[in-house]
C-alpha cells in the first residue's frame, strides 16, 4: 500500500538491538572494572604487630595482592583468634609456623592434635595477583592441607613465617602453591630467636621422640604468639633490612 502524501510513515523503535547493545555495554563495564579493582587499583597496605614471648614482630600485609587471605587473617586477628598460641612447628633454615587453636595456652595434653585445627572458614589459593611474590627470608604465607585441588584451597589460620634464602630448596617449591600474603618490616631478630628454640627430636631433646612431637618446641612457653594487632600505618615502624636466620 502506498501512503498518502503529506503522511509520514510510522517508525519502529528496535528494541532488540538497543537492549542488546545495553547488554553489551554493561558487560564491558563489569569486566573493566574487575580488571580495574584486582589489577590495577592499589590497595593500600595493611600492618599487623605480633606479640610473642621473644618481643614484637611487625609485618605489613599484601591487601592488594592477597585480599581474602589478609581480609580473614585481620578478622581472626581483631576476635582474639591467635591470642596465646604457640609456633608449633619449628624448622631450622625453613619456616615457623602457628595460628593453630589446638595449641591455646600450650597445654601439653593437647600436644598430638597440634598442628591439625584451624578456624571454621578457608580462603582460596590467592597467588595470581602478585605471581612474583617469593618465598623469601621474612615473608609470611598461609599454611594449608594438601597438594590437591581441593587442598590449594584449604588457608585457614595456620600461617609460617620463612626463615632463610637458599638452604632449603624447597623453598622454590612453595612458590604459586602457597598465598603469601605479608612480609616482616621489622623483627626478624625475634622471629631468628623462636626459630632458634629447641624442638624434638633436634638438638639431642630428652623428650622422647614421637610423630607428633618433631619440630614442635620442647618448651613452648618461650615461643608464644601472644596476640595479632592491626595497627596503622602510622604506627609501624620503617622497614629494616631482613635478616636471615
Amino acid at each position: 500500500m502506498v501512503d498518502k502524501p503529506g503522511r509520514r510513515k510510522k517508525r519502529v523503535v528496535p528494541w532488540a538491538k538497543l537492549v542488546a547493545v545495553a547488554l553489551v555495554v554493561l558487560v564491558a563495564g563489569a569486566v573493566a572494572w574487575e580488571v580495574y579493582w584486582n589489577y590495577i587499583y592499589e590497595v593500600p597496605p595493611a600492618y599487623v604487630e605480633i606479640g610473642t614471648s621473644q618481643g614484637d614482630i611487625y609485618v605489613q600485609l599484601f591487601t592488594n595482592c592477597a585480599p581474602k587471605t589478609v581480609a580473614n587473617f585481620e578478622n581472626l586477628s581483631a576476635t582474639g583468634f591467635y591470642d596465646n598460641l604457640v609456633f608449633h612447628r619449628i624448622v631450622p633454615g625453613f619456616v615457623i609456623q602457628t595460628g593453630d587453636p589446638n595449641t591455646r595456652g600450650a597445654v601439653n595434653s593437647t600436644r598430638p592434635t597440634w598442628g591439625q585445627g584451624g578456624s571454621p572458614q578457608t580462603v582460596p589459593l590467592e597467588v595470581s595477583r602478585c605471581p612474583t611474590l617469593t618465598n623469601a627470608a621474612g615473608y609470611v604465607a598461609m599454611a594449608r592441607e594438601g597438594n590437591t585441588t581441593y587442598g590449594f584451597n584449604t588457608g585457614s589460620s595456620q600461617f609460617y613465617i620463612v626463615l632463610d634464602n637458599q638452604t632449603q630448596p624447597t623453598l622454590s617449591q612453595l612458590d604459586g602453591y602457597y598465598t603469601i600474603f605479608g612480609k616482616v618490616i621489622s623483627g626478624m631478630n625475634v622471629v631468628c630467636a623462636i626459630a632458634n628454640k629447641n624442638v624434638d627430636p633436634t638438638y639431642g631433646s630428652s623428650v622422647p621422640s614421637t610423630s607428633y612431637l618433631v619440630s614442635q618446641p620442647i618448651y613452648p612457653q618461650r615461643a608464644m604468639m601472644y596476640n595479632v594487632t592491626v595497627i596503622p600505618a602510622s604506627e609501624a615502624p620503617a622497614p629494616v633490612p631482613i635478616k636471615q636466620c
